[in-house]
């Protein structure tokens, strides 16, 4: 339930510390037990589904290039951080660069390391006519796998996670976090932005035959997948992973969909993270 004393206006939203309240119809959508094996998808397809993840972005970015995602211009003021001085961040999961640019843009003095799973994603970043070589170093890198970040421990300021951990399987969401505060120096600070609980693409997923992987978890027309987190989950994901919770809460707003004249509820999950 959403608690009016413990909501904040944010640019993007409005900000609460507990979840939306949905309807009973909501509520009969994602758990009355009639439902479940008409959404669930065949272990199988599921482990298509992981197998073939890398495939399904690089389809993903073949088909939208650099045009899908807006600029964010954003992250200096949700996440009230100062990034003034020289420092390191890491991005993880930059896609074609739409948060990378406006802050390079905006702090000469920052440097990025930019890595992504898609091949394709990576060749459209560092074709961008604003991409600098001597501030970006950019690569392809499978966070779910056994190797470690191709980056010194303990030496980034700052690494970011912008819908990305949402796209990972929940059994390797650990594994990829504490791979990442091995690069983060000491007290360093995770900047993360993702889908919350009850958003609602959630509902659209669950309204579908064969969607939903595992509780919370759904996989789109596309083949590219979408976990929608709690702030409980997401804290203790954290805390077992070498992260103090420094910020975290849902970011609620609404989307108007012009040519269908309705307005659905969007939920997302916002929080900066210090490490241990």
């Amino acid at each position: 339930m959403i608690d009016n004393n413990n909501i904040s206006n944010s640019i993007h939203g409005s900000r609460s510390n507990t979840e939306r309240v949905i309807t009973e119809d909501e509520y009969e959508c994602l758990y009355a037990p009639e439902k479940q094996d008409r959404q669930q998808v065949p272990v199988f397809k599921q482990n298509l589904y992981d197998k073939n993840a890398q495939k399904h972005w690089d389809q993903f970015y073949k088909r939208n290039t650099n045009n899908f995602f807006k600029d964010r211009h954003w992250t200096l003021r949700e996440f009230n951080i100062d990034l003034n001085e020289k420092m390191k961040l890491f991005e993880i999961g930059c896609g074609v660069g739409n948060f990378l640019f406006p802050l390079l843009n905006e702090l000469p003095n920052l440097s990025i390391y930019a890595c992504d799973f898609s091949s394709t994603a990576i060749d459209l970043l560092r074709q961008n006519p604003n991409y600098d070589q001597q501030r970006i170093q950019s690569f392809v890198y499978d966070l779910t796998d056994e190797t470690e970040i191709p980056i010194e421990e303990n030496s980034i300021d700052i690494c970011s996670m912008i819908f990305v951990l949402s796209a990972i399987h929940p059994d390797k969401m650990s594994c990829v976090l504490k791979k990442i505060a091995k690069v983060l120096k000491p007290g360093g600070y995770l900047l993360f932005r993702d889908y919350g609980l009850y958003d609602h693409a959630m509902f659209r997923f669950a309204r579908q035959r064969q969607h939903k992987l595992s509780e919370n978890f759904y996989v789109r027309q596309d083949g590219t997948r979408a976990y929608f987190f709690s702030i409980e989950y997401l804290t203790n994901l954290l805390n077992e992973s070498q992260f103090n919770t420094d910020e975290l809460s849902y970011v609620f707003k609404e989307t108007v969909n012009v040519k269908e004249e309705i307005c659905v509820p969007r939920v997302f999950i916002q929080g900066k993270f210090q490490k241990k």
